[in-house]
């Protein structure tokens, strides 16, 4: 137990600086805003939803089905909302949970010393695992792993307690195994595995793991042996009910799951995994066997560790000619003869007796693993003891105890742990979503672990000397060490978005510098950020998704032109990106090329959501596409089209998309329409929608006061102003009822009070003045429409009424000059040259000299 706390202290004491991180990378889309952690969503959509949120069968769904994972974020989320801390705190302890299950899968296999404590340090401080602990998302990979061990431990168990064919239990003869207790170990291994698959896919391969643990580790059969058994030769009707359980078990979760997710394959974009899209059969092969050489190196040398390996991160294997083929060759090779040590170096002279060692005289029989008489220096657990050949500890006389595994044994159960659980990583069975990931490598480390552990401890008991012995430890101490500060290290570049983007340029620039960009952007740096997106587009200028940011930033800065250029770069580059139709349609309707505005939504409306992989995006999308379409219909006087292009958007909305601006846009089509009951149903509907919705209140009080209903109209005007009483709109629209009550003072009071808080809005300006003018308050309405004009100076209506409220003020001369204005403008405004001669007569009158001049323009 003592090796089990030190190494969970150490995994716990090593990931501290991780409890203060932001949500980084991935974390956004599987928590931030993924719809099946709010509380009223039904937590059975946990069931049907893939990882991020997307229906399971819909074709741009992933299908990575985790329901314990997304469960456990959901419970995050119910206890601390979006605070971070509370989910990489959850993070933590999973993994000093995992590395305690670690250490303790060490004792029945290395023994309850050193190299059990060993293995579980390499494991608690490898620096690949930073992704799977300091990324929430990672979460998945470390739940897998915690089922996965226990599994495994409780298969362990039932190995220990299944009897043999002549009726003895290789634990311990004639006592306490029964049966029941046996198979109910079998059930609490397989129900582990199930729950593992469900925290990620690769936990599955446990059972294939438990079965080689059976034949290579308890019965420690030779391959030829292992073959005869499981041809039905070698009789041993226990192992094979086991055995075939596994493999039964097996069968019934990767059915129902290949079931559950629509009896299809996941799509990926090519720069998800590059060589999967290659149309070269000799590239794909070279590459597919290389990556897993790349990955193995990441676990033996993690000093280039990166957010992200897709897109030409590690660029495609195209020839033979490539020198990277000799990594491959080199790692291949090594496992070769790592398996063929295992499988035929053990000793051929040891007795069998179905795979269980005899014990006489408290000495095992079986490949010199036995346990040994008490020596006169007392090792403990925690020292180096003295060893058999092969390693073995010798611990205090147990003559009725089996035996350590031999190394060889060993070493094919950490090939098995290490290389079984990344098989679904390597494209044999189906293309997958990345090219490395290094929180894929959390499980396979277990097995590296337990390798390099047995190494230690092989090359320990081959040494002869005292002084290489003690180097020995000494070098595994210092591995520890090196591993635990490069781990505490990566945790740093994992506590914010923009350190981890910036650590990750010299892997992946393309990647890197994009994200980065969207860093910089949300912190204010605009020029900081287009940099970084045009670095982005420098390596790699195909990116959608960076051209449409580039375009974003642009449109924010208010340059349209270049904005509309790389949004349609972006559209060129992925016709189905709907975000970038959006924006395009929005810009050309704000300078006036309505029509080729209402095509642009009208090609994004019919856009359809198969094979994307962020269906939620696309849809919430293509719901504002059809509401912009309506508005321009709208502001057309088109009610009917904009209704029908509503109703659209409403069917087609994503279950996260805020529908409040929609329905009030309904309402006040109805409204235009006269359908008062039906404007006021869609006015509510927005409010329900979003009960601080400002402009719904706004609009439901005019139509209350349409109505007839004052009182009413009044309360939500006034809640309006309350919700934000810094909103000059808010008390113009107050102002309006008020004067449509004949209540002048506190309408000019209201109109007073909106010009003051926007005064750079001339629409509330224009309207305040206008309703000081109702009120007679022409003074108040006269410096109103000074400024409205210096607002918009070339807007003939800003110009002409102030040319009006100028006459009226007797300042002849002044309006004269701001009529001639707003004709010089508008030359055929027949209100405009009506008012001018009015004043001109009362000017001659007065004997005042007017501008004759300009009456050869039409006056």
């Amino acid at each position: 137990m003592i090796t089990e706390l030190l190494c969970t202290a150490v995994a716990v004491g090593l990931y501290l600086n991780t409890l203060d991180a932001d949500f980084c990378y991935d974390d956004s889309r599987a928590i931030r805003t993924n719809q099946d952690l709010l509380p009223e969503t039904p937590w059975t959509n946990i069931l049907y939803d893939d990882f991020w949120g997307t229906l399971l069968t819909h074709s741009g769904s992933h299908k990575s089905f985790r329901p314990l994972c997304t469960l456990s974020f959901r419970l995050n989320y119910t206890l601390h909302g979006l605070r971070p801390w509370g989910y990489h705190l959850l993070n933590v302890a999973l993994h000093g949970l995992v590395t305690a299950l670690v250490a303790a899968l060490g004792r029945p296999l290395l023994g309850g010393g050193p190299w059990s404590l060993l293995a579980g340090l390499l494991f608690a401080s490898h620096p690949v695992h930073t992704e799977a602990v300091a990324g929430v998302v990672g979460r998945a990979d470390v739940g897998a792993a915690l089922f996965f061990l226990l599994s495994l431990l409780c298969y362990v168990k039932h190995c220990g307690l299944r009897r043999g064919p002549h009726g003895a239990s290789p634990g311990r003869q004639g006592a306490g195994g029964s049966a029941a207790r046996c198979w109910a170990w079998m059930l609490c291994s397989l129900w582990c595995a199930a729950a593992s698959m469900l925290w990620k896919e690769q936990g599955v391969t446990v059972l294939a793991v438990s079965a080689v643990y059976d034949v290579f580790v308890f019965q420690r059969l030779r391959f030829r042996q292992a073959f005869l058994l499981l041809l039905g030769k070698k009789k041993n009707a226990s192992v094979l009910l086991s055995l075939g359980a596994l493999a039964s078990w097996g069968v019934i979760l990767l059915s129902a799951r290949l079931y559950w997710m629509g009896n299809k394959p996941p799509n990926f974009s090519n720069s998800d995994n590059p060589a999967a899209d290659s149309p070269h059969f000799l590239t794909r092969t070279l590459t597919f066997l290389h990556l897993p050489a790349a990955n193995a190196w990441l676990l033996l040398c993690p000093d280039r560790l990166s957010f992200d390996w897709s897109m030409d991160a590690v660029p495609l294997v195209r020839s033979l000619a490539d020198w990277r083929n000799l990594h491959t060759v080199a790692f291949y090779g090594g496992l070769f003869l790592l398996a063929l040590f295992g499988l035929r170096g053990q000793n051929s002279n040891a007795k069998e007796t179905n795979g269980k060692a005899h014990v006489t005289n408290g000495k095992s029989i079986t490949n010199g693993n036995g346990y040994h008489a008490p020596d006169s220096n007392h090792n403990t657990d925690l020292g180096f003891p003295k060893t058999t050949l092969n390693g073995s500890a010798g611990l205090h006389h147990c003559p009725r105890q089996a035996s350590l595994p031999p190394t060889e044994s060993l070493v094919l159960f950490s090939l098995g742990t290490l290389s079984l659980p990344f098989i679904p990583a390597t494209n044999l069975f189906f293309y997958v979503g990345f090219v490395i990931a290094e929180r894929v490598l959390y499980i396979p480390s277990i097995g590296f672990c337990l390798l390099v552990a047995t190494g230690a401890r092989t090359l320990y008991v081959r040494l002869r000397t005292r002084g290489c012995r003690a180097l020995v430890p000494c070098l595994c101490v210092g591995l520890v060490l090196l591993n635990g500060l490069r781990t505490v290290q990566r945790n740093k570049d994992w506590s914010n978005e923009e350190n981890l983007y910036k650590s990750g340029i010299n892997v992946n620039p393309a990647k890197a510098w994009g994200n980065l960009g969207n860093v910089l952007k949300n912190q204010g740096k605009m020029a900081e950020a287009e940099t970084a997106y045009r670095n982005a587009l420098h390596y790699r200028g195909n990116m959608a998704d960076m051209l449409y940011n580039l375009g974003l930033l642009l449109q924010e800065n208010e340059r349209f032109s270049e904005a509309l250029h790389y949004y349609k770069l972006a559209i060129g580059s992925r016709p189905t990106l709907a975000s970038a139709y959006l924006n395009t349609g929005i810009i050309l309707m704000n300078q006036g090329n309505l029509e080729e505005a209402k095509r642009t939504f009208l090609t994004c409306a019919d856009i359809p959501d198969e094979n994307l992989k962020d269906p939620h995006a696309h849809k919430s999308s293509v719901t504002s596409c059809l509401y912009n379409l309506g508005k321009l219909l709208h502001e057309q006087g088109q009610q009917e089209e904009a209704l029908s292009v509503y109703k659209e958007a409403v069917q087609k909305m994503p279950r996260q998309f805020a529908p409040h601006s929609l329905f009030n846009m309904m309402g006040e089509a109805y409204m235009r329409m006269n359908k008062l009951e039906e404007a006021a149903h869609w006015y509510r509907e927005s409010l329900r929608a979003k009960p601080d919705h400002i402009p719904a209140h706004l609009t439901y009080g005019k139509l209350l006061s349409i109505s007839g209903q004052k009182t009413e109209a009044e309360k939500y005007y006034l809640r309006a102003i309350q919700l934000d009483p810094t909103k000059g709109n808010c008390y113009m629209h107050y102002g309006q009822f008020l004067l449509e009550q004949s209540r002048l003072g506190e309408a000019a009071e209201m109109a007073e009070r909106a010009a003051e808080l926007d005064d750079s809005e001339f629409d509330v300006v224009f309207s305040a003045a206008h309703m000081l003018r109702q009120a007679n308050l022409n003074e108040a309405a006269e410096r109103q429409y000074e400024r409205a004009a210096s607002l918009r100076p070339d807007y003939p209506a800003a110009l002409m009424n102030l040319g009006a409220i100028l006459h009226l003020n007797g300042k002849l001369p002044e309006a004269e000059a701001n009529y001639l204005r707003a004709l010089h403008l508008k030359p055929d405004d027949a209100i405009t040259q009506s008012n001018l001669r009015k004043l001109w007569n009362i000017m001659e009158r007065q004997g005042l000299r007017t501008k004759l001049g300009m009456q050869g323009d039409g006056v």
